[in-house]
C-alpha cells in the first residue's frame, strides 16, 4: 500500500510498473532496478557516469508551504555512502536544499536515510534528491519506498516530531552529565512500513570514563493517577556499560518528583536496535514529565544511538485490566512479584528478546528443586461481587514442570487477607506459550485483589517464563446498545483474538445478512488489532427486530468461533421525520423533516426500429435501472440548514431512512442539484423548503468510517504552539478531528 501522506505518487515512490517519476541532476543515468521490497518487482537504479557525487531527484515538484517542516526518507543500498534531500523551489528556481547526514558507513544491504526541515521563505514547491558519491563510472545505487510529506509521528506521543525523531535537528535533547549531545546516520535497516523510524539518530557521547546521560528539553504535561509508557529504540556500545531510560515526573515548580529507570539487557555483541520501554503511574503532584536515557560505567568516546522516542499513554494487554503494566509485562523487573513460599527464584529473562510474549522480556521463574512455590503480584483494585478473571502466559523453558495453579488472593481496604479462590490447576504440555486462566467473584468486603500462581516443578532446575499477565472484571462478551435520537446501534465485542480476522454481519428477521460498515470499509475478515472492538452501526434500520452475527477465522483462514447478539431495535419516534446519512462521515448525518416523497421514475434505455413491411415496431431494451425522483423536505432552523449543506458538500453516496410502513426502503442514493427555496416572505424565517432530486445506487462496499484513529487533543497541543497554527493548519473543526490539513 502506498505511505499513508505522502505527495508522490505510488509510481514514483515504489518505482513500479517504472521510472518515470525520476530523472537525472547531476551525474548518473536512471535505470530500472530488481529486488525491489515494497511488493513490486523494480526499485530505482541510479548509475554513475564518472566518479564522484551523483545526484536524482523527482520529475515533478510538489506544493508546499512556507514555514511548515517537511520530511522525507527512502530505503536504499549501495557500494557508497548516501544521503538525502529536500530541494526547495520557488517556481523553477531552486532556493535552498534541506540534506541529511552523511551515513556512516556503506552497505549492499536495504538501510534508511531521512531527512526533514522547514520550507524556508519563498518556497513554494519542493523536490526529493538522492545523492551518493562513487568511486568510479558505472557504479549503481539503489532506491526504494520514497516519502515526501508532513513528518510521521507516533500517534499519541508527548513529544513533538523532532524530539522523537530528531530528524531536524537535536534541539529537543540535553546533556545531564558527561556527555555531548548530536546525531549521527548509522547504517541502519528497518521494516518497510516502519515509517517511523529514520536514518539519522540521536547520538549520546560519554565525554570521560563514568556514567553519563541526556534529557529531552519538553516537559509535557501528564495527569496524576495515570499509567504513561516510555520506550525508544537503543544502541548501546559494543564494549560492555549499562544502557536504560528513565520516566522523570515533576511537579508544577519544574521539580523532580519521580524516576522509573529500566535497564537494557542486550545481546552480546550488542549492535543492533533494541526497543526498551519503561512505565510508571504519575504521582500525585505531577505536572509534567520527560525521558532521560544513559550509559552506567562508560568509557570515554562511548556512543548511545535512540531512535522513535516515545512518551505514551500505558496501553492495556487487555482491555479493562487492573494490573499495570508493569507488573504485567516485565519490561523493566519483576515489579511487585514476589515469592510467598518455596524454593523458587524470580528475574527478568535475559539476554534482549530471549523470550517474551510481550515486548522483550518475561518473568523467569527458576526451581532448584523438585517442589512447589508460590508467587504473588502486589494487589490491584477490585470490587466486591464482581466476576473477576485472572490469566497469564507461559512456557516452559528449561526442565519440566507438573502443573500451574492460577488463583487470585483477596484484601479488604485495611489490607486483611480474605483468602483465596479455589483457582484453576493446569498442566505444562511443552515449550510452547499457553494462556491460562481463572475466573473468581471477589468476596464482600474485597476491594484489593493479587494474582497468585503456585508452580511444581517436577525436576531440578527448572525454569518457567511467565508474561502478559492481566486481571479484569468480565463483561459481556457482545453487547449492544442503541440511540434511536442519534440514529445509531453500538456493538461492542470482548475478549477477540489478536491478529485474527472478523466478519461483522447484520441480520434481518428474514434472514437476510448485510455487512457493517467500519474504518477499513466492509468489516469482512478484517484484522482484529485489539481484544476489543467497538462498532458504531449508523446504517442499522429503524422499526425492525435485527441482530448482530459475527465470525472470527484463524490464521489459516478457518473458522474459529461464531458469535451472535440479541435482537435489537431502533425506533424512528416521529414518521414525518427521515435520516439522511453519510455512511463515511457519521458526524453529518441529519434527521430531516419530509414534506413529500418522490414520485418515482425508473428510466430504461430502449431503441426503436420500423421495419418495412410489418406493423409493429422492433424494440431493444437495456435493463431497467433504478429509482429517481425528488424528495421534498424541511429545515425547521438555521443550525439544521447548516447541518444540510455540510451533509451534501461531498457529493458522497448517501444512506436515506424512513420510517417503516411509508413505502420506502432504506436506499442508497446520489443527489443530484439541489434547490432551497424560502417558505415565507419574511426575511427573518428560518425555515427552508428543499427539492433534493435522489438517484438509487448501490451501497459503498470499500468505502470506511472516517475518524480520529486514535488522535486527542494531546496530539494537537503537542504539534501545534498556539491555536493561530491550528487554525491555519485546518478549515473546520472536523477537519482537527480528521487531521485533514489544508494544501
Amino acid at each position: 500500500m502506498p505511505i499513508p501522506g505522502n505527495l508522490l505518487s505510488a509510481t514514483t515512490e515504489t518505482i513500479d510498473p517504472n521510472t518515470s517519476g525520476w530523472t537525472s541532476k547531476l551525474n548518473c543515468s536512471i535505470l530500472m532496478g530488481t529486488g525491489g521490497r515494497t511488493g513490486g518487482l523494480g526499485c530505482l537504479a541510479v548509475r554513475s557516469v564518472a566518479a564522484g557525487e551523483m545526484q536524482a531527484r523527482t520529475v515533478s515538484s510538489y506544493p508546499v508551504t512556507a514555514g511548515v517542516t517537511y520530511y522525507a526518507f527512502a530505503d536504499t543500498a549501495g557500494v557508497s555512502t548516501e544521503r538525502i534531500g529536500i530541494r526547495w523551489m520557488a517556481g523553477a528556481t531552486e532556493l535552498s536544499i534541506t540534506w541529511s547526514l552523511t551515513t556512516m558507513a556503506a552497505s549492499a544491504g536495504w538501510h534508511r536515510v531521512s531527512v526533514a526541515g522547514p520550507a524556508p521563505a519563498g518556497a513554494t514547491q519542493a523536490q526529493v534528491l538522492l545523492s551518493s558519491t562513487e568511486a568510479g563510472a558505472s557504479a549503481t545505487h539503489f532506491w526504494e519506498n520514497i516519502y515526501l510529506g508532513e513528518p510521521i509521528r507516533t500517534l499519541g506521543n508527548l513529544l513533538p516530531f523532532n524530539t522523537e525523531s530528531t530528524e531536524v535537528n537535536a534541539a529537543g535533547w540535553a546533556a545531564v552529565v558527561n556527555a555531548t549531545v548530536s546525531r549521527q546516520a548509522p547504517v541502519m535497516s528497518w521494516a518497510v512500513d516502519n515509517y517511523t523510524a529514520g536514518g539519522q539518530t540521536l547520538a549520546m557521547t560519554a565525554v570521560a570514563a563514568g556514567n553519563a546521560s541526556i534529557l529531552a528539553v519538553d516537559r509535557p504535561t501528564v495527569t496524576p493517577g495515570q499509567e504513561f509508557l516510555a520506550y525508544a529504540y537503543m544502541q548501546p556500545p559494543t564494549v560492555a556499560s549499562v544502557a536504560w531510560i528513565e520516566l522523570r515526573f515533576y511537579d508544577s515548580n519544574g521539580n523532580q518528583v519521580q524516576a522509573t529507570r529500566s535497564v537494557l539487557a542486550p545481546p552480546t555483541p550488542a549492535t543492533g536496535m533494541y526497543r526498551q520501554r519503561v512505565s510508571a503511574i504519575a504521582p500525585a503532584n505531577a505536572a509534567s514529565c520527560s525521558l532521560a536515557a544513559g550509559l552506567d560505567g562508560a568509557s570515554a568516546g562511548q556512543v548511545l544511538r535512540l531512535e522513535t522516542i516515545v512518551i505514551t499513554a500505558a496501553p492495556s494487554m487487555q482491555s479493562g485490566t487492573v494490573v499495570p503494566y508493569a507488573d504485567g509485562s516485565f519490561e523493566q523487573g519483576v515489579a511487585g512479584w514476589t515469592v510467598t513460599s518455596g524454593v523458587a527464584t524470580l528475574a527478568r529473562t535475559t539476554p534482549w528478546g530471549y523470550s517474551a510474549f510481550d515486548g522483550a522480556y518475561s518473568l523467569a521463574v527458576t526451581s532448584s528443586t523438585a517442589s512447589a512455590s508460590t508467587l504473588r503480584s502486589a494487589r490491584f483494585p477490585v470490587v466486591a461481587g464482581a466476576n473477576w478473571r485472572a490469566q497469564i502466559i507461559i512456557h516452559a523453558d528449561a526442565g519440566t514442570w507438573t502443573s500451574v495453579v492460577v488463583r487470585v488472593r483477596w484484601y479488604d481496604a485495611a489490607n486483611t487477607d480474605l483468602g483465596a479462590s479455589g483457582g484453576v490447576s493446569y498442566g505444562v504440555p511443552g515449550s510452547s506459550w499457553y494462556a491460562m486462566s481463572s475466573d473468581n467473584t471477589a468476596p464482600a468486603g474485597a476491594t484489593q485483589a493479587a494474582i497468585e500462581l503456585v508452580v511444581t516443578a517436577a525436576t531440578a532446575a527448572s525454569v518457567l517464563h511467565v508474561d502478559q499477565v492481566v486481571l479484569w472484571e468480565v463483561l459481556p462478551q457482545t453487547t449492544v446498545t442503541t440511540d434511536s435520537d442519534r440514529g445509531y446501534a453500538t456493538l461492542t465485542l470482548r475478549e477477540l483474538p489478536v491478529d485474527y480476522t472478523i466478519t461483522v454481519h447484520r441480520v434481518a428477521a428474514d434472514g437476510s445478512r448485510t455487512l457493517v460498515r467500519g474504518p477499513s470499509g466492509l468489516i469482512d475478515r478484517q484484522p482484529i488489532t485489539s481484544d476489543l472492538l467497538v462498532i458504531e452501526d449508523h446504517e442499522a434500520p429503524f422499526g425492525v427486530q435485527y441482530y448482530y452475527a459475527m465470525t472470527v477465522y484463524d490464521a489459516f483462514g478457518g473458522v474459529h468461533f461464531t458469535r451472535s447478539s440479541g435482537l435489537v431495535t431502533l425506533v424512528l419516534a416521529d414518521i414525518n421525520t427521515a435520516w439522511l446519512k453519510d455512511p463515511a462521515n457519521p458526524q453529518r448525518n441529519c434527521l430531516i423533516t419530509v414534506q413529500r416523497a418522490p414520485d418515482w421514475q425508473r428510466p430504461i434505455e430502449q431503441a426503436a426500429f420500423v421495419i418495412r413491411g410489418r406493423r409493429n415496431k422492433v424494440v431493444l431494451s437495456g435493463r431497467r435501472q433504478g429509482l429517481e425522483g425528488e424528495l421534498a423536505i424541511w429545515t425547521r432552523s438555521d443550525e439544521e440548514r447548516a447541518a444540510l449543506h455540510l451533509l451534501l458538500d461531498s457529493g458522497n453516496t448517501l444512506l436515506w431512512q424512513a420510517s417503516p410502513g411509508m413505502g420506502v426502503e432504506d436506499m442508497y442514493v446520489s443527489v443530484a442539484q439541489v434547490t432551497e427555496g424560502r417558505v415565507g416572505a419574511l426575511a427573518q424565517e428560518q425555515w427552508r423548503a428543499w427539492t433534493l432530486p435522489l438517484t438509487e445506487t448501490d451501497m459503498p462496499a470499500t468505502v470506511g468510517v472516517n475518524g480520529a484513529a486514535g488522535r486527542t487533543w494531546q496530539d494537537v497541543l503537542t504539534e501545534f504552539a498556539t491555536w493561530q497554527d491550528v487554525l491555519d493548519t485546518y478549515e473546520t473543526w472536523e477537519d482537527v478531528f480528521l487531521d485533514r490539513r489544508t494544501g
